[in-house]
């Protein structure tokens, strides 16, 4: 387990996205430590009916930076995403969607940007 403080967590729902897993965490891995900052990965396996959850649960055991959560049923991506978020232990947060609609290679440009440049 890591037990210093993440300075990105990556909040990411999971519903039946079992195919998209390797993928996306070799994605965000390569980006994220060429990044050179500490980071953790929150997946939301939200009541999948694939093997989701096994998968998710395969890759912690590879990489402890993937921290699973795994809800009781399907209760949408909002409320997967407002779980991982209270989870997230990083400074700052970053949803990022399970099939890759928010490529991974653009999380450099929302750092660069700093908090207060983000800031509404």
């Amino acid at each position: 387990m890591i037990n210093s403080q993440p300075e990105v967590s990556l909040v990411v729902p999971c519903h039946d996205e079992a195919a998209n897993l390797s993928t996306l965490y070799g994605r965000v891995r390569a980006v994220m430590d060429e990044s050179g900052k500490s980071w953790e990965m929150v997946c939301i396996n939200d009541g999948s009916k694939d093997d989701t959850l096994e998968r998710l649960l395969t890759l912690h055991e590879k990489d402890p930076r993937i921290v699973v959560i795994d809800l009781s049923r399907n209760f949408g991506k909002e409320a997967a995403l407002t779980a991982g978020l209270d989870y997230a232990r990083g400074e700052c947060a970053i949803p990022l969607d399970a099939d890759l609609q928010d490529p991974p290679e653009l999380i450099p440009v929302l750092l660069a940007k700093g908090v207060s440049d983000l800031a509404i």
